[in-house]
C-alpha cells in the first residue's frame, strides 16, 4: 500500500475502472449495500474511512484492495515493559450514514474554499434574505430591542404566552381548528420542529410519506428517526402538483403520516384547495397523521390563496408548522411554531412525546419570541414584495422568463416562495450527474445553485435557483448561466 492514503486509493481505483461517484453509489444499490452520495464524498475526501463491511464492498466494486493503513502507534521505549494501546480515533455516527442535507453539500465546500482563495461566488442557493437587502420591519427590531432585558430567563417550554395568543390568533385566520394555547409549540425556527416531531414521532420501520421534489431536512430527520421516507411525486407537467394517485400506490399499512409542503421548496408550487382536499381523503382513508409545512404561506403572488390544509381536516391529527424567517426576513432569529389541531384525542401519545421532547430543549430563543405578537399583528410588510411591484415577484418574473428563453431549459412558473426550479434538455446536455453539473458551473463560471438531487428528485437535470439577489445580480448570473450552457455537455 506504501505511502497513500484510503482516499487517494479510492480515488485512484475509481479512475482505473472509469467510475464517477453516482455509478457506485447505483452499484452499492443493486447489491441492497446502503451508501450514499454524501457518504461516498466524505470518503474521497479523507473526512471519514468506511466501517469493515463497506470497505469489504468498495473493495469487491472496484477490484481492487482498498485495506485501511494501520492506526500509526507511538515509538516503544526500549525498557518498556507494558506495550501501548493504539491511539483511539472517533468517527460519526453510524445512524448518520444515510442521513443527507446537499443544500448545504459538497459543492458549498467547494465554494468556500474558492471563496477563501480570493474567488468571488454569485450565490443562488440558499433561502436567506439578509445578505441580498431585505431588511427586518423596524418595528419588529425595536420591540425586540425594548424587550431584550425581559427575556433573559427561559420561558415555558412551548413559548411565551404574547407569542402563543398571536399564533393561535393566526391559526384561527387560516381556519385552522380547535387549536388551544396548549396545542402550540415555539421552536428555533420550523427546522428544530421538523427534527423534535419525527424524534417523537417515528418508531424504527414507520414509513412517511414525503413529497419529491422535498426540502430534504424532512427525509434527513424522517431516516435520522429511524423511520423510511417514502417520495410521492409531485408532477412537474401538472405544475409541480402532488399527484394523489401515486400517493395513493405509495401507502402501505407501515405508513404513519404524510408531509405537505405548501408553498413547495424547491418548486414555488402552490397547491389548489381541491387537491388538498384528494389528500386529506387520502389521509382520512388510511388514519394518516397530516404534517404541513407552511412557512411560505405569506410569500403567494399572482392575487391566488394559500389554503392550510388542516383547516380541510378537523377530524384528522394534523401539525402545521410556520414561522416568521421568510416572511419577517429574520431568517437568523430563529423563530418558528407548530399547532396541533384536528382529533388530538387520537395523537394522545404522540402528544406526550412532543411535550417530553419540547422539555428536553428547554425552550426557545425567548428574544425572538418577544416579536412574534408584533410581527403578526397589523399591516403585513411582506405584501409589498410579492404584489406586480414587488421586488420578489419583479425577480420571479425576470428569472423565468430569462431561463425560459434559455436553449434547452424548460421551467414552470412558480406561484410562491423565491424559488425556481428548472430543468435541462437531458439529450442536449446528457446530464446524468446533478452533483457534478453544479460542481462544473461552480469551477466555471463561479455561480453556485444546488443540484435537483438534493431535493431527493432522482431525473437528472435539474436544479434550483433561488431569486432572492438583486435584480443586477441575478442578470449576471444569468448570463454565466447561458453561456455555460452554450458549450456544456456531462
Amino acid at each position: 500500500m506504501g505511502e497513500t492514503t484510503f482516499a487517494e486509493r479510492l480515488k485512484a481505483a475509481m479512475a482505473a475502472r472509469g467510475l464517477k461517484q453516482v455509478d457506485l453509489v447505483r452499484m452499492a444499490r443493486e447489491q441492497g449495500v446502503k451508501l450514499g452520495k454524501s457518504q461516498l464524498s466524505q470518503y474521497l475526501s479523507g473526512k471519514t474511512a468506511p466501517r469493515r463491511d463497506m470497505l469489504a464492498f468498495l473493495s469487491s466494486a472496484l477490484g481492487s484492495n482498498l485495506e485501511l493503513e494501520p492506526e500509526p502507534q507511538a515509538p516503544q521505549p526500549v525498557q518498556a515493559s507494558v506495550q501501548e494501546a493504539p491511539m483511539r480515533t472517533f468517527s460519526k455516527s453510524s445512524k448518520l450514514d444515510h442521513v443527507s442535507y446537499d443544500v448545504r453539500g459538497p459543492v458549498l465546500d467547494e465554494a468556500m474554499r474558492m471563496e477563501e482563495n480570493g474567488v468571488h461566488i454569485l450565490k443562488l442557493n440558499i433561502g436567506n434574505p439578509a445578505p441580498f437587502g431585505f431588511r427586518t420591519p423596524d418595528e419588529v427590531v425595536q420591540d425586540m430591542a425594548s424587550q431584550l432585558t425581559d427575556t433573559e430567563g427561559y420561558s415555558d417550554s412551548k413559548g411565551l404566552f404574547s407569542a402563543r395568543k398571536a399564533i393561535m390568533q393566526y391559526d384561527q385566520l387560516k381556519g385552522i381548528p380547535g387549536v388551544q394555547m396548549s396545542d402550540i409549540y415555539t421552536g428555533n425556527g420550523v427546522s428544530e420542529l421538523i427534527n423534535l416531531t419525527m424524534q417523537a414521532m417515528v418508531d424504527n420501520g414507520d414509513e412517511i410519506l414525503v413529497p419529491s421534489p422535498d426540502y430534504p431536512l424532512w427525509t434527513a430527520c424522517v431516516t435520522l428517526a429511524g423511520g423510511k421516507a417514502v417520495h410521492y411525486i409531485c408532477d412537474e407537467q401538472a405544475g409541480w402538483i402532488p399527484d394523489v394517485a401515486d400517493i395513493r400506490k405509495k401507502v402501505t399499512p407501515a405508513t404513519k403520516a404524510i408531509v405537505v409542503i405548501n408553498p413547495n421548496n424547491p418548486t414555488g408550487a402552490l397547491y389548489p384547495r381541491e387537491v388538498l382536499q384528494e389528500i386529506v381523503e387520502v389521509a382520512r382513508e388510511h388514519q394518516l397523521i397530516i404534517l404541513a409545512d407552511e412557512i411560505y404561506d405569506r410569500l403567494v403572488m399572482d392575487g391566488e390563496e394559500h389554503v392550510s390544509i388542516a383547516s380541510l381536516a378537523p377530524d384528522l391529527f394534523c401539525i402545521t408548522m410556520n414561522g416568521l424567517s421568510k416572511s419577517h426576513m429574520i431568517a437568523g432569529w430563529r423563530i418558528g411554531w407548530m399547532s396541533i389541531s384536528g382529533n388530538k384525542r387520537i395523537g394522545k401519545g404522540l402528544i406526550e412525546g412532543i411535550n417530553m421532547m419540547s422539555n428536553m430543549r428547554l425552550c426557545s430563543n425567548v428574544p425572538a419570541q418577544s416579536i412574534v405578537q408584533t410581527a403578526l399583528g397589523g399591516y403585513q410588510s411582506v405584501k409589498n414584495y410579492v404584489v406586480p411591484t414587488g421586488r420578489v415577484c419583479q425577480q420571479r418574473d425576470f428569472v423565468y422568463k430569462r431561463l425560459s428563453e434559455m436553449d434547452g431549459v424548460s421551467v414552470v412558473k412558480p406561484k410562491a416562495a423565491f424559488y425556481i426550479f428548472p430543468k435541462l434538455d437531458p439529450k442536449k446536455f446528457n446530464i446524468h450527474d446533478d452533483d457534478q453539473f453544479a460542481l462544473d458551473l461552480l469551477q466555471d463560471q463561479k455561480v453556485l445553485i444546488v443540484p435537483g438531487k438534493g431535493f431527493n428528485w432522482e431525473t437528472p437535470g435539474y436544479f434550483r435557483i433561488v431569486y432572492l439577489p438583486r435584480r443586477a445580480v441575478l442578470g449576471e448570473a444569468l448570463d454565466k448561466l447561458e453561456e455555460f450552457l452554450r458549450y456544456y455537455r456531462q
